[in-house]
């Protein structure tokens, strides 16, 4: 290619390499060398210098060896879309790429690989009218080529798209490219570099699924390609530096996108956000008005079922409590944030709705005794400041009633020191341990303060064993089930579907269906998560046990849930930091 054909921002990646590509920065001479060269900032930081050299300076690079020069005929401008599709689907193998398809033996000696059936796949991939999904990535596609309508023509069944890592640019070519696929429903353009401005795009009508990770793009332009997009459900946003959002331009892209457009999974993980934010009632009246919104159903993100807000800067349980807001989200992500110092029990108490957190399913179970222990966490620590408790702990006076937990008696002694034993916690420890031996229950009131570590070499001298803690969940006295027999017709599922067990999360797809959009979705394994809570647990399972009495109180008692205990994994946690309360029962095993 000419050095003339090159222009500044261009993109472009190394002759021969379509992984390494960077940005035209400088077209000119190079004093002290002939010719002319090209300046290129290469997105991998893989250069020799800053943009300048032998103390002369012809551009800023990103970073001090980000850039190099290079001759026109290194580099390369890219393809069009129909030519890497005919590269990808019915170019010859060539022998590096056999050469690579190989396993390690026993002795670490390659064995080479034959692919069975190979030309069979290969003939069925190469008629591309049959194609439904076609993935593209990192062939250097620039644009759609001289002759867009071709596209349609060649590709007339094509619902999934994957362009991850080319050399796109220009969003009036994505919209080029889409509007010559009627048919696409899902795209991925990934680690293309996109310009800031975005101009003749059209109506991309079918588009469903859009994943627009490490590209730049930012709340702004989102705000722009609302217009476009009236049929989005699945919204990719990761790795672009998104750190705030104005609240005019946000509350607008609430109403914009996620209203109008029933915007069901918004991904934002690895960006720089560090708090978030949800209208409250008010604002939401004042923005209905003023866009002549007036239905009670006018929520923001009232369709939000997933929102993936993992690798921010998320600090302020406040933004936890206002995930509370969202209508219908479920499904959370929240690992690698500052704020995931705050122990799982305590997120699961304060998200009410939440089924899915940071990938994991939480059971009834284990809501239950996280709201349980969340409660006695607050009582412990707050000593009845009612004003502190209802602004740091929205949830606390609800899930107080709701679990039925009382206030700690008030001392009636006489005025004076408050005694040390009105503080103490009556702790239960259990030894169960194979290498432990056998020793008998130890009760103990103990400070709330106490270290789990301390616990153990305190009172078993277990220093030289490596333990594992278990808070053993309780059980609920039931006086009124003196006559209770087990009653078969509960134990029909059909029975609780519709009045006690939530609703399918995607009525449209086959329960417990697999999701399948492996070929648009390049993320890091485990940030999409989208897993479907199977309607497999009927309420009644959470009362395995008919009622038994108590052989020290005389009382009926039922267990709820499954046997099994509580880790406890931090073992310089207090008890009162783990949610350990009054009359608990502790488990001390052994590392296996």
């Amino acid at each position: 290619m000419a050095e003339s054909e090159f222009k500044l921002g261009q993109r472009v990646h190394s002759a021969g390499d379509p992984r390494r590509i960077g940005t035209v920065a400088y077209v000119g001479p190079v004093q002290g060398y002939s010719g002319v060269w090209i300046g290129v900032d290469w997105d991998n930081g893989d250069g020799k210098h800053d943009g300048s050299i032998n103390g002369v300076r012809y551009f800023h690079a990103k970073s001090e060896r980000s850039s190099s020069f290079v001759r026109a005929h290194n580099l390369s401008s890219g393809i069009s879309l129909l030519e890497a599709l005919r590269l990808r689907y019915q170019g010859d193998t060539t022998k590096e790429e056999e050469d690579e398809m190989y396993v390690l033996s026993a002795s670490n000696k390659r064995v080479s690989v034959e692919l069975v059936g190979k030309d069979k796949i290969q003939d069925k991939l190469s008629r591309f009218e049959e194609l439904t999904g076609a993935s593209l990535s990192f062939l250097g596609v620039s644009s759609p080529g001289s002759s867009p309508c071709d596209i349609g023509t060649v590709l007339p069944n094509l619902k999934e798209l994957d362009l991850t890592g080319n050399l796109l640019s220009d969003w009036k070519d994505v919209g080029t490219i889409c509007k010559e696929l009627p048919n696409l429903a899902a795209l991925n353009i990934s680690y293309n570099l996109l310009a800031q401005d975005i101009f003749g795009l059209p109506q991309l009508k079918s588009i469903r699924i859009l994943v627009l990770n490490y590209t730049g793009v930012n709340w702004a332009k989102v705000e722009v390609l609302k217009y476009s997009l009236p049929a989005i459900e699945e919204l990719h946003l990761m790795g672009n530096n998104i750190s705030t959002i104005d609240l005019p331009s946000f509350l607008d892209i609430f109403y914009n996108v996620a209203l109008a457009f029933s915007l069901e999974q918004l991904h934002l993980n690895k960006n720089i956000l560090n708090r978030i934010f949800y209208p409250d009632n008010d604002m939401i009246g004042e923005l209905s008005i003023a866009s002549e919104l007036h239905e009670k159903s006018d929520e923001p993100f009232q369709n939000m079922r997933c929102l993936l807000l993992g690798s921010n800067n998320l600090q302020d349980p406040a933004s936890i409590d206002a995930l509370n807001s969202f209508p219908k989200l479920v499904d959370i992500r929240l690992s690698d944030n500052p704020i995931l110092n705050i122990p799982r029990f305590v997120l699961i108490a304060r998200l009410e709705k939440v089924e899915i957190l940071n990938g994991s399913e939480v059971s009834i179970r284990e809501r239950k005794e996280s709201e349980i222990r969340y409660v006695r966490l607050v009582m412990s620590k707050l000593q009845g400041n009612l004003e502190d408790i209802r602004q740091l702990h929205p949830r606390f006076a609800e899930l107080k009633k709701i679990h039925g937990i009382d206030d700690e008696k008030p001392s009636t002694g006489v005025a004076g020191p408050q005694k040390m034993a009105s503080g103490l916690l009556s702790i239960t420890l259990k030894c169960v341990g194979a290498s432990i031996g056998e020793r008998s229950p130890l009760t103990k009131k103990l400070p709330a303060t106490t270290t789990l570590k301390i616990l153990c070499e305190s009172f078993f001298k277990l220093k030289s064993i490596k333990l594992k803690l278990f808070l053993q969940e309780e059980k609920i006295a039931a006086p009124n089930f003196s006559n209770f027999t087990a009653l078969p017709e509960l134990r029909d599922e059909a029975f609780f579907e519709d009045e006690m067990m939530p609703p399918n999360p995607t009525p449209t797809e086959p329960e417990n269906a697999p999701v399948d959009n492996a070929s648009v979705h390049n993320e890091e394994a485990g940030e999409r998560c989208r897993g479907k809570r199977p309607r497999t647990s009927p309420a009644w399972q959470h009362f395995t046990e008919e009622p038994r009495p108590n052989p020290k109180t005389g009382e009926m008692e039922i267990h709820t849930g499954s046997p099994l205990p509580i880790m406890l994994d931090d073992e310089m946690a207090s008890l009162m930091d783990v949610g350990v309360g009054n009359d608990s029962t502790i488990l001390v095993d052994e590392e296996s």
